[in-house]
């Protein structure tokens, strides 16, 4: 039988997704197996060869690298497909992968207007092999708003012969993260009126910032536990008296930092009791036009595991683009957190007479098995479903 034209596209998407390795890209450790077009009907691993569970699910896609270099450049490849100029990015982020809050503060220049996707270098001198393949496929075009750059440079990457790049520098994360910021608001020609704070030594609570800001267009800046960097602060103030909106609980963030940061703007807090509610809480965080406010059904929803940060900057063009949503964590690659198994159950489709006519939940699972176990990514296949209203999935699985 031929394929639907659909089903086809989504396994030449997930070739993409799979076919990244990282910085080893000849090692066996960081290599994913990736499913195979044409698997034949005689073969006994047909449907594992296909991908299936591992690669996709009925409601999940897993961008199945071993390490955030090769997801950030299978999510690039899926978001920019580039086989024609409307489907290139007009400039590509170029980030050093050896600080995740580097990557994390250049997501929000996936935002409008330069809508330029993440691809990783490691220090100065090394250009992975996946992010090479990626760069040389998606054939930036230039950004009016970032000067004709095609590429973004953040931080102390390598020099790229033949391309345009902008470079964006700083002394330590958060000066990278103010020059962020005051190039994302030159491009837009205004400053944001909203910024976004976290927690600069504890990733797993600044995460899910990398998600908004791609999508939103609002600047992430760090803080210490009890006190604001000097460039945060300036950074900070060229906003004039912005809402500024702080990531994490007070074991992370104390009172003592925010109340230096109400001297700058209106502070809110948004967290929970673990990695896993705090992701939670923002995404049901809403204060007028801010913050996703996901309290129903019928959105898409992007995983990634607390152990390797640096897949939220990887995966932020994901929740700017196709079905959107917010980044959720988790910090046990075998089984789902609590918090995450009764959110989703709360926004669980539901329908009474014909799923037809209802609205339906989509999931990235960003990593391999050992960011989130197949286990794991069933789970959340199952509380994506969408269901009779009387046959909602239980919190737990069945035994």
């Amino acid at each position: 039988m031929r394929a639907p034209r659909s089903t086809a596209a989504a396994l030449l998407a997930l070739a993409v997704v799979a076919a990244g390795c990282g910085r080893g890209a000849d090692s066996t450790t960081t290599k994913a197996k990736q499913p195979e077009i044409g698997a034949k009907g005689t073969e006994t691993t047909a449907a594992a060869d296909l991908g299936f569970p591992v690669f996709a699910t009925k409601n999940t896609t897993r961008v199945g690298g071993a390490d955030p270099v090769a997801d950030a450049a299978a999510v690039a490849r899926a978001v920019y497909s580039g086989s024609s100029r409307v489907t290139r990015p007009r400039a590509v982020v170029l980030a050093d992968d050896r600080d995740w809050r580097v990557g994390l503060a250049a997501s929000v220049l996936m935002s409008s207007p330069i809508r330029a996707p993440l691809l990783y270098a490691h220090g100065p001198d090394e250009l992975p092999a996946a992010t090479k393949s990626a760069l040389a496929a998606l054939a930036p075009t230039g950004s009016k708003q970032a000067g004709g750059a095609q590429v973004v440079r953040v931080g102390d990457v390598p020099e790229l012969n033949g391309m345009r790049t902008t470079d964006l520098r700083g002394a330590d994360a958060p000066a990278i993260a103010r020059a962020i910021d005051a190039f994302q608001a030159a491009a837009r020609g205004t400053t944001s009126d909203r910024v976004v704070v976290v927690p600069a030594d504890s990733p797993e609570y600044a995460m899910p910032a990398a998600a908004w800001a791609a999508k939103a267009g609002d600047p992430i800046l760090f803080t210490n536990k009890d006190d604001v960097p000097r460039d945060t602060r300036a950074a900070i103030a060229a906003h004039q008296q912005p809402k500024i909106y702080v990531l994490g609980p007070e074991s992370v963030v104390s009172n003592k930092a925010l109340a230096q940061l109400r001297r700058l703007g209106t502070v809110s807090r948004i967290s929970g009791p673990s990695p896993a509610a705090s992701s939670v809480a923002f995404a049901r965080f809403v204060d007028g036009n801010f913050g996703w406010g996901v309290v129903d059904p019928g959105h898409g929803f992007v995983f990634a595991s607390t152990k390797r940060p640096g897949d939220a900057a990887a995966a932020a063009p994901l929740s700017a683009s196709g079905t959107y949503g917010p980044l959720l964590v988790s910090d046990d690659p075998a089984a789902l957190p609590p918090a995450l198994q009764g959110y989703l159950l709360d926004v669980q489709p539901g329908y009474t007479r014909d799923p037809v006519r209802g609205v339906y939940n989509h999931g990235w699972i960003v990593g391999d098995e050992g960011a989130l176990s197949v286990d794991s990514q069933s789970r959340i296949d199952a509380l994506l479903e969408i269901v009779p209203v009387n046959e909602r999935a239980s919190p737990s699985p069945k035994p």
